[in-house]
């Protein structure tokens, strides 16, 4: 599985390096796994998932991440952190509450935003930052088994692709006397993402129920809209409320 680039900015404390190395060698395991049988389900992830150095570089992505000082329902931001509880700290309380089954994801803090060029207004969803952590200790553990299945042209919302790489290959057809290009968009995509065709394909590759309940949690964690009132989430997922890259 090809490294990922580094997150966006600066992380005030950066994971130390016998972190990244042993969640780059676990990355790396598990892909090689999942790419040499693809109809493996993969059990005893969990134990990955709240495995200290996991969670070291889980924080790490979130402390680098532009909206790491966005507060979530609770108010808190990776600083305050810092300031009230110190790093190691956080995650070591993270991790019991993981091993001990009873953490529990908050509701995002839903944000309205312009939609450029359409007059309309975008939700985001702003998790928590113990739940921003948690969801990308789970990219973290799930990616390289996932990334095992996608086709060599999909470039969305994987390690080390970008639009650009799929214009550069439409020009790469181009020069091969293809000339039309089809541009499609899913109306409202993430709004109605069905939260059981998710975890239909979740559980394709993952029966380690620990990881799917954790899953699950988060696709159901509910929304606080911006009037304060709580939703459930029934459907769909917010934007903004994916793991940092």
């Amino acid at each position: 599985m090809p490294q990922e680039a580094p997150p966006n900015g600066g992380a005030p404390d950066p994971a130390p390096a016998g972190s990244w190395s042993r969640v780059a060698g676990m990355q790396a395991k598990l892909h090689c796994w999942a790419v040499a049988d693809p109809g493996r389900r993969f059990d005893d992830l969990f134990n990955f998932v709240h495995d200290p150095a996991t969670l070291i570089v889980a924080f790490d992505r979130v402390a680098g991440n532009r909206g790491a000082n966005t507060p979530g329902v609770d108010g808190m931001t990776v600083a305050l952190v810092g300031e009230r509880t110190g790093v190691p700290g956080f995650l070591d309380d993270l991790r019991a509450q993981l091993k001990s089954g009873t953490f529990r994801p908050l509701p995002v803090r839903e944000r309205k935003i312009p939609k450029p060029g359409s007059g309309k207004l975008r939700k985001l969803g702003i998790p928590a930052v113990a739940d921003k952590v948690v969801q990308a200790a789970l990219k973290l553990v799930l990616e390289p088994i996932f990334e095992a299945d996608f086709l060599p042209v999909s470039y969305g919302f994987r390690p080390m692709r970008r639009a650009h790489d799929a214009i550069a290959e439409i020009r790469q057809f181009g020069t091969h006397g293809y000339r039309w290009v089809l541009d499609a968009d899913i109306e409202a995509a993430f709004d109605n993402l069905s939260h059981c065709a998710v975890m239909a394909r979740v559980r394709a590759r993952v029966k380690d129920k620990r990881v799917l309940a954790l899953v699950k949690a988060f696709v159901k964690a509910g929304i606080l809209t911006e009037t304060g009132d709580r939703e459930d989430t029934h459907t769909g997922t917010p934007q903004g409320a994916s793991c940092p890259r």
